[in-house]
C-alpha cells in the first residue's frame, strides 16, 4: 500500500513539474480541445434537441383521413387504433363538421343551407396522430390502403426540412470535429515534445539507473489527459452557461416559442451523457498526442 501511494506521489508530482514547465504552450493546448469539445458539444446537444423536436412536432402532427360516402368513422376507429404507431384517433362526423363548417361561413340556416345542397355533402372524417414523426408517411400509406378510406391528407413540410436540418449538421459537424480534433492531436503532440526535449538530461539519467521507459513517459501521457479534461470541463461549463442563456430567453416568448423550448430540453439520460461525451474525447485527444510525443521521442 505505501508503495502505491509513493509511486503515485511520483506521478502526480512529475504531471505537475512537466505542467508548469510546458508554461504558455499548455493554454495552446487546452484552448485548442476547448474549442474542439465545445463545437462538438454544440452540435451534439443541437442534434439530440433538433430529434426532440422532430418527435415534438410528430407528437402533434395529425394525418386527417376522409372516409368514402356511407361509411361512419366509428366503424373504423377501432382498426385504426390498433395500429402500432397510431397513439390518438379522434373522429369527426359528417353532421359535426358540416355545422362547423356554415357557422364559419357565417350562415345562420343551417337546414337551408342543407336543402339547397340536397343534403350534407361531407363524409366521416378521422384525426390520427403518430407515435413519432418519421412513422407519419409509413402510417399514412398504410391507412390509404383501408377499402373504407377516400383520402388521407398531412402537412409534413416543417419535420422534413427539421429531418433536413439534423442530417446536414450532423455532417458538418463530424468534419468540423475531424479537422479541429487533428489539429488539437498536433498541438498537444507539440506541447508534449517539447516539455519532454527540455527535461531531456533528467530522461537520460533515469535510463541510466534503469528506469522503464513505461516509467519515464507515464507522467508526459498524464499530462496529455489532463489537457483533455480541463478542456472538457471548461467546455461543458461554456455549453451550460449558453443552453441556460438560451433557456431563459425562450422562456419569455410567444407560447409557440415555448412549444419549441419543450421540445429543445434534453432528457436526464442526454444531460449525463453530454459531459461524460465531452471528458471521454477530451481524454482520448490528450492520450493520442502525448502517445504520438512520446513514441517519437522514445523511437530516436
Amino acid at each position: 500500500m505505501l508503495r502505491f501511494f509513493t509511486k503515485s506521489d511520483y506521478l502526480l508530482r512529475e504531471t505537475f513539474l512537466g505542467l508548469k514547465r510546458g508554461g504558455w504552450m499548455n493554454w495552446a493546448a487546452i484552448s485548442t480541445v476547448t474549442v474542439l469539445l465545445f463545437l462538438f458539444g454544440i452540435s451534439l446537444q443541437a442534434s439530440w434537441q433538433l430529434e426532440g423536436l422532430l418527435n415534438q412536432f410528430g407528437s402533434q402532427l395529425e394525418i386527417s383521413v376522409f372516409l368514402k360516402t356511407g361509411v361512419e368513422a366509428t366503424t373504423l376507429q377501432p382498426a385504426i387504433a390498433s395500429l402500432p404507431d397510431v397513439t390518438d384517433v379522434r373522429t369527426i362526423s359528417k353532421e359535426q363538421a358540416w355545422n362547423n363548417l356554415v357557422q364559419e361561413m357565417g350562415v345562420a340556416d343551417i337546414q337551408g343551407a342543407t336543402q339547397q345542397l340536397n343534403g350534407n355533402p361531407l363524409v366521416d372524417e378521422m384525426k390520427v396522430k403518430a407515435r413519432a414523426s418519421e412513422q407519419v408517411a409509413s402510417l399514412a400509406q398504410q391507412i390509404r390502403q383501408l377499402p373504407e378510406v377516400d383520402e388521407v391528407l398531412y402537412v409534413d413540410e416543417a419535420v422534413q426540412r427539421i429531418a433536413q436540418l439534423n442530417h446536414g449538421l450532423n455532417w458538418v459537424s463530424i468534419w468540423v470535429t475531424s479537422i479541429l480534433t487533428l489539429t488539437a492531436i498536433a498541438v498537444i503532440t507539440t506541447t508534449i515534445r517539447l516539455i519532454v526535449m527540455a527535461r531531456r538530461r533528467e530522461i537520460e539519467v533515469m535510463q541510466l539507473v534503469g528506469a522503464t521507459s513505461v516509467w519515464i513517459y507515464l507522467p508526459f501521457i498524464l499530462q496529455g489527459i489532463t489537457f483533455g479534461m480541463i478542456g472538457a470541463l471548461v467546455s461543458w461549463g461554456m455549453i451550460t452557461g449558453l443552453q441556460g442563456f438560451i433557456s431563459k430567453l425562450l422562456a419569455e416568448q410567444a407560447d409557440f416559442i415555448q412549444f419549441i423550448a419543450q421540445g429543445l430540453i434534453l432528457s436526464p439520460q442526454k444531460l449525463i451523457l453530454l459531459p461524460l461525451s465531452l471528458l471521454g474525447l477530451g481524454c482520448s485527444v490528450g492520450l493520442m498526442g502525448s502517445l504520438f510525443a512520446v513514441r517519437r521521442v522514445a523511437l530516436r
